[in-house]
């Protein structure tokens, strides 16, 4: 199994550290033919709209799209996926990739100085979800299932092979056994 990680801009070092930990083994995409011979995709956390710019202006938009394979994405990576995205200012943003029937504000939980650590569950497992600048999902779907909420709000959903996630796994050392959850989605 190969895992490709998004690495334009972001966190993605962090995935791939996390996945090694594993003994999964995961390659950098950063052109549409990196797309090619991977099992799954993580979108990582960073800054969305520059994410989302060079990701079309490199041609890995339709890629993206087409991917049938299981789709990640954290914090950043969860904005993107979305089909609907509003900044901090309730103003709409077309910056979503449409992964997902799912709608997300950017910067709900606060900003970078209001980042946080909490304990979620999963599965019966306790970790430390990390926020950072998290954003919020405001609305999904009936495709969509709710894996996880934090303070009545979805902060991990799941929609067929697609996992949207608010916080940061790869931040969290307890809370790798999310990204066997995801893994497992590969069939």
């Amino acid at each position: 199994m190969v895992v490709g990680i998004l690495s334009i801009q972001g966190d993605f070092e962090e995935h791939k550290k996390a996945l090694s930990e594993l003994g999964i083994d995961s390659i950098f995409v950063k052109y549409p033919e990196d797309l090619s011979g991977i099992d799954a995709l993580i979108i990582p956390g960073g800054e969305s709209t520059t994410i989302s710019r060079l990701v079309k202006k490199w041609g890995l938009l339709e890629g993206i799209q087409k991917f049938e394979k299981p789709i990640m994405g954290t914090c950043a990576g969860a904005i993107l996926m979305a089909e609907y995205v509003l900044n901090e200012f309730d103003e709409a943003e077309d910056i979503s990739f449409h992964l997902m029937d799912i709608s997300v504000k950017r910067n709900a939980f606060g900003r970078q100085i209001e980042s946080f650590e909490t304990k979620l569950k999963f599965q019966g497992k306790e970790f430390t979800g990390v926020f950072i600048r998290a954003p919020k999902i405001t609305r999904h779907g009936d495709a969509v299932k709710v894996l996880i909420e934090y303070q009545s709000s979805p902060v991990m959903v799941q929609q067929g092979n697609k996992l949207a996630l608010t916080f940061h796994p790869e931040l969290s050392p307890d809370a790798l056994f999310i990204y066997e959850y995801f893994l497992s989605l590969t069939g």
